[in-house]
């Protein structure tokens, strides 16, 4: 049975990577303080239900295959490419134009939904879970250390997917935002943009 000091290992290692600012937390941190907490919870639980099934992959070896696999990954990163720039342009338009504070402007379905595909179109997920789940385990580790350590990743991922929408929807950040909400909006068009187009030129260099 996996140790307590290597299920640490693992936790930690998966944490830094949810942690670490992408698409998918800078976007989660944006509703929460343009929409609120309940907005960004939902979102977040689409980040994290996605993020399960990345998971699953990875524990079952199924991220291996696909990860081997030319031809799935540049459609991957082909619809990754294209929603990451969707995104930035849906961020440089509201940029551009004043906002008018809403706690829910979509409705609950589709905040989930918009989490799900987010990290569904992000192909380094099941890179990243099996970078993690590699840190602590061996192929001699039993099924039952497998799917506790991914059980564990899967309770990490949910945290810290719902701290990144608490955070961000208290009331001074979402006062914060609403200052400089063009400027923030703009910034992340443009993290986006350039988180699409070097998508696109790795897919296109394979």
């Amino acid at each position: 049975m996996i140790d307590f000091g290597t299920l640490l290992t693992v936790a930690l290692a998966f944490w830094v990577v949810m942690a670490s600012p992408g698409p998918a937390n800078i976007t989660n941190a944006t509703i929460a303080m343009r929409y609120g907490r309940k907005s960004s919870l939902i979102f977040g639980a689409g980040l994290s239900v996605t993020l399960t099934f990345w998971g699953l992959l990875a524990a079952t070896g199924m991220g291996a295959v696909l990860q081997a696999s030319i031809g799935w990954m540049i459609a991957m990163k082909l619809f990754g490419a294209a929603y990451l720039l969707w995104l930035a342009w849906q961020f440089a338009r509201s940029s551009m134009r004043p906002k008018q504070h809403t706690e829910m402007s979509l409705p609950t379905g589709n905040w989930f939904f918009r989490g799900v595909i987010l990290n569904l179109s992000n192909p380094k997920a099941v890179i990243a879970w099996m970078a993690a789940l590699s840190v602590g385990l061996d192929p001699s580790d039993t099924a039952a250390s497998v799917a506790l350590t991914t059980l564990m990743c899967v309770f990490i991922a949910f945290a810290s997917n719902a701290l990144y929408s608490v955070i961000f929807s208290t009331n001074g950040m979402m006062s914060a935002y609403e200052r400089v909400s063009r400027w923030v909006d703009g910034v992340v068009a443009g993290l986006f943009a350039a988180a699409g187009l070097g998508m696109l030129r790795s897919a296109l260099s394979k």
